[in-house]
């Protein structure tokens, strides 16, 4: 893995320089990973990966200008690839409020689809109270699916400090529903 990110960073590099063939490698070995990361994001919609990869590639070879070169190339890439995500989805959605579907089921539908969007803002007020050493990897790992070396290097931490602050960052968000349930309850 972090011979990976230390080639193409160079590549990268190079390519910002003026090497025109180590930026072609550069695009061409980052849209594996790009493809990759993607993948494991749209399982429900896999015919929306490859556009959304040419898309996010577009927007790297657009923003490239951005990158500091003395940052991690992956984080930088993998919040690219998160805008397009949700731009996608957005999209998605703006598409599908306007072929709403006809029958008896639809107001459970509403409903559901209003308990999710609550729960998301209940999860995210209760995220915001940890500490980033907890919040980041639950948010890495537990809600965005990468493994510990994934959240290890976004954060910056080392692995055994990832799987330590989702251990306690998950203790600690049981420990404040159970304290905000007793308080509803009083």
């Amino acid at each position: 893995m972090i011979d990976r990110e230390q080639r193409l960073r160079s590549l990268l590099v190079r390519g910002m320089g003026g090497d025109a063939s180590a930026y072609h490698e550069f695009l061409k070995a980052l849209a594996g990973h790009v493809r990759a990361y993607l993948r494991r994001r749209l399982r429900a919609l896999p015919d929306e990966v490859e556009d959304l990869v040419q898309e996010t590639l577009l927007a790297i070879h657009n923003q490239r200008h951005t990158y500091e070169q003395d940052q991690p190339l992956t984080p930088w890439v993998h919040a690219i690839a998160r805008y397009k995500l949700v731009d996608l989805l957005r999209r998605r959605q703006a598409v599908d409020a306007l072929n709403d579907p006809i029958d008896d089921d639809f107001p459970l539908l509403v409903d559901g689809e209003h308990e999710v969007a609550d729960a998301r803002r209940d999860l995210g007020r209760l995220l915001a109270r940890l500490p980033d050493r907890q919040r980041l990897p639950i948010v890495h790992m537990k809600l965005e699916g990468l493994s510990v070396v994934e959240a290890a290097r976004l954060t910056g931490m080392s692995e055994s400090a990832v799987k330590v602050g989702v251990h306690r960052g998950l203790k600690a968000l049981a420990a404040m529903v159970r304290g905000d349930a007793g308080k509803a309850g009083a």
